[in-house]
């Protein structure tokens, strides 16, 4: 059975367009910052959104920097991945934050939102705790980890979580 050459001009046709229109949205995607969208809807406290949009395109590196930090706040490596806190100002802070870590330990954590304030970069988080070590009840909580750019290296700079 012969297709007709009309058909065929009109499937390409269409295919193209169908090429077009995705490599458009692609690159309005690529023009775009790392939050699409924030709901309407916000945290009465702490004015965080509900929910967020993220790009898919963002640069991701400052995320995976947060969650290495978080995995091991989760792992319960808190004195090594804050030994360089020991050493100026925030050595009273990290020793607080260990401590509470080890009562409260961090079971997961979701990204909640996003703020650009170059070098500076603040992830907030919701995060899941336990009540008390040894123990099943659990609490939710916001936590955000604050990030420096430094020639291209993300760097935590401060970890902020309610205990």
């Amino acid at each position: 059975m012969e297709v007709p050459r009309t058909q065929v001009a009109i499937a390409m046709a269409a295919g193209a367009l169908l090429l077009i229109v995705f490599f458009g949205y692609l690159h309005w995607l690529d023009g775009q910052g790392p939050v699409l969208a924030r709901s309407e809807d916000r945290d009465p406290l702490s004015g965080i959104p509900n929910s967020i949009s993220l790009n898919p395109l963002r640069d991701r590196t400052s995320e995976h920097e947060a969650a290495k930090f978080l995995r091991a706040m989760h792992d319960g490596k808190c004195r090594e991945e804050l030994a360089d806190w020991e050493k100026d100002y925030r050595r009273k802070y990290a020793k607080f934050i260990c401590d509470s870590e080890t009562q409260h330990p961090l079971l997961s954590w979701q990204i909640a939102d996003w703020e650009d304030a170059p070098p500076l970069r603040i992830l907030h988080y919701r995060g899941k705790r336990l009540v008390a070590a040894g123990q099943r009840k659990t609490y939710k909580e916001l936590l955000s980890v604050t990030l420096e750019n430094k020639a291209g290296e993300w760097d935590v700079t401060k970890y902020d979580a309610m205990y």
